[in-house]
């Protein structure tokens, strides 16, 4: 009781000193503070600042983002990745309108029960907009906690991670679960780090197991390295009277609502000229002259490597599927980076 006591008073003092001067904390608005923790998944605090203050401009409510057209709320995500997060925050936003009457929910119960929050962004959202007694176990806390009790077992599995999510509960402090989940999430990010830990300054090494092991880089135990693998594709710009063909992704799945320039995966060996031409042909119903490469590009997913193929071509007749669009107007529409790339290619020198 008495290392438990001190260990939360430590962190707390130091938080009161170091805390982050982030913009989602200056605010109490639950609405605000929750498309915040959305857009941390996964992200860096610094990547996401600049999008978290322009999408409160472009939403600024609720109900401005309940009301917003998915595209329309890609369009403003566009370049952070990981776009099922901006469809669950739109549908999310949608079912709150509709079933709490515009009120961001502030049981567990309720939180979870909304597309794209799980435990520990409810715990958040919970102590950070509602001041409750709730515990986090995002990346951070989970480090932290795995280097100050020496777990040694993998946070990814189920018996390890019940274990911590008993840890960050019995660690709250009564009436204090607000600074203390900030100042876990502030002393992995600061201190506690994945690679070379600032031990010598952390307000809590002198409590830490990992710590007194000699080697807390140990805890957690890395996990074994996933092999990504290598997609090849070939992909047209397709061009007719100063438009261009584009087709829009499904609204689920890997960037799904994104509008790209038509692409296929191809194999090892294929003739890409061919390839792109006889496709365009059977899945668009569109007879192309297949023209120069314009280039080579290359993107990084979270599951695979991309390598891209694109080529102009031209159309010769109609369409049956895809939507011709303005060179011009390219901007307007919401698209992954490496068609991003692509459309500004057009439009800066075409």
């Amino acid at each position: 009781m008495i290392q438990k006591s001190a260990i939360q008073s430590s962190l707390l003092q130091w938080f009161e000193k170091n805390g982050r001067d982030l913009p989602w904390r200056k605010t109490k608005d639950p609405y605000a503070i929750w498309v915040s923790e959305i857009m941390l998944q996964q992200t860096q605090v610094t990547t996401v600042i600049p999008y978290y203050e322009n999408f409160l401009q472009s939403f600024p409510t609720l109900r401005h983002l309940a009301k917003a057209n998915l595209s329309k709320v890609l369009k403003v995500w566009e370049g952070l990745g990981y776009y099922s997060r901006a469809r669950n925050l739109h549908r999310a936003s949608q079912i709150v309108s509709n079933h709490f009457h515009g009120k961001i929910p502030h049981t567990l119960e309720d939180l979870l029960s909304l597309p794209g929050i799980g435990r520990s962004t409810a715990g958040a959202i919970l102590s950070f907009a509602f001041h409750k007694e709730a515990p986090i176990l995002d990346g951070n806390a989970k480090r932290v906690f795995s280097r100050l009790f020496a777990v040694s077992g993998n946070p990814g599995e189920r018996k390890t991670e019940g274990l911590l999510w008993k840890i960050s509960e019995s660690l709250i402090p009564k009436g204090f679960s607000n600074p203390f989940n900030q100042a876990l999430m502030d002393l992995g990010s600061m201190l506690c780090t994945a690679k070379e830990p600032e031990c010598d300054h952390c307000p809590l090494n002198y409590f830490c197991k990992g710590r007194a092991s000699g080697k807390p880089e140990r805890y957690p135990p890395k996990g074994l390295k996933r092999t990504i693998p290598h997609v090849e594709s070939v992909s047209a710009v397709i061009k007719k009277n100063g438009q261009v063909l584009l087709n829009r992704r499904p609204p689920s799945g890997l960037l799904g609502g994104l509008w790209e320039f038509p692409n296929w995966k191809i194999e090892e060996g294929e003739r890409l000229r061919l390839r792109l031409r006889n496709t365009i042909k059977k899945e668009m119903g569109l007879n192309v002259k297949v023209d120069e490469l314009i280039g080579v590009l290359h993107q990084t997913f979270s599951h695979f490597k991309l390598t891209l193929h694109v080529y102009y071509c031209v159309a010769m007749g109609k369409n049956k599927k895809g939507r011709w669009v303005a060179v011009g107007n390219l901007h307007l529409l919401p698209m992954s980076r490496i068609h991003r790339r692509i459309a500004n290619a057009l439009s800066g020198g075409r």
